[in-house]
């Protein structure tokens, strides 16, 4: 090999070693990223049922306990390895879908009476209340869903007299994206100052019943599409699952070509449940304003 050559070699390695680098930080960053988002869904989920005290490493753990559980008393039963590590496996995601659920309905729940919330702030307001003694009231009269919530910003606000902070862990508290928005209205609404605060929540009032009412209108009418194809997608593991229940309906799967058969399926099942949840869409908030 030529001089000439060997240091073409040589540049040409420590390029691609360079390179490589760099692209490995990139990667690790967005890993980083998307564990960071995960738990933070997981945190607002949590907080959203009511478990705000548990810490979101423990859905994962669960998660992960439970397939293991699931998957150990199947191998007990049948002795078939593949066919008690697929429904393992699929059971592990069990705790994620109760608690996304929940939360999903917590959160259907706090759509419905933010308006009702909203309402009685501005009957406070003109009533002659300031902005922080109208949230306050709202741990007395306000919709029961959100009194804790308000009982313990009242609490926090006589204690520290600090309405920017008390607001922020009240947001914190709500894990909601309705909540974020009409805390952000009026925090900027005091800080600024103005006559328009009653306006304000009028519009603001009646943009949430109207938000409300259409998509209410719309899961209905979609839901039994969704549960159906859900009940579709569901239904062959559970069959396997009480296959492997069997010794004798378990050997059959555990084997290469079970392995295959299996995996073939779930990937499938996976690909088709996220082209419905994609079709069967709707626009979802986000928390921008936490």
């Amino acid at each position: 090999m030529s001089d000439g050559a060997f240091l073409g070699l040589v540049a040409g390695l420590g390029l691609l070693s360079i390179w490589w680098s760099m692209w490995e930080q990139e990667q690790t960053d967005s890993k980083q990223g998307v564990l960071e988002r995960v738990m933070a869904r997981l945190r607002d989920d949590l907080i959203k049922v009511g478990l705000d005290t548990v810490p979101p490493a423990a859905v994962p753990a669960l998660s992960a306990g439970l397939g293991l559980v699931v998957a150990a008393v199947l191998w007990a039963v049948s002795g078939a390895v593949v066919p008690s590590l697929a429904i393992g496996i699929g059971a592990s995601v069990l705790p994620v879908l109760v608690l996304r659920s929940a939360a999903r309905r917590r959160t259907t729940a706090m759509r419905e009476v933010w308006p009702e919330a909203v309402d009685h702030v501005n009957s406070a307001i003109r009533a002659g209340l300031s902005l922080p003694e109208a949230l306050v009231q709202l741990s007395r009269k306000g919709p029961e869903e959100l009194r804790p919530a308000f009982t313990e910003f009242a609490l926090d606000y006589q204690t520290s007299g600090d309405f920017a902070n008390s607001l922020d862990r009240l947001k914190v508290r709500l894990a909601d994206p309705v909540g974020d928005r009409i805390v952000e209205a009026l925090r900027i609404t005091r800080d600024v100052g103005g006559t328009d605060l009653g306006s304000l929540l009028r519009t603001l009032s009646a943009f949430l019943r109207e938000d409300a009412r259409t998509r209410a209108e719309l899961e209905a009418r979609q839901s039994w599409t969704v549960n159906a194809a859900r009940l579709a997608l569901v239904a062959p593991w559970v069959v396997l699952g009480l296959m492997a229940t069997r010794p004798q309906a378990a050997q059959a799967y555990d084997s290469m070509m079970g392995l295959v058969l299996i995996v073939g399926g779930a990937g499938v099942s996976f690909i088709a449940y996220r082209v419905m949840l994609q079709i069967a869409r709707l626009p979802q908030d986000e928390r921008v304003l936490r």
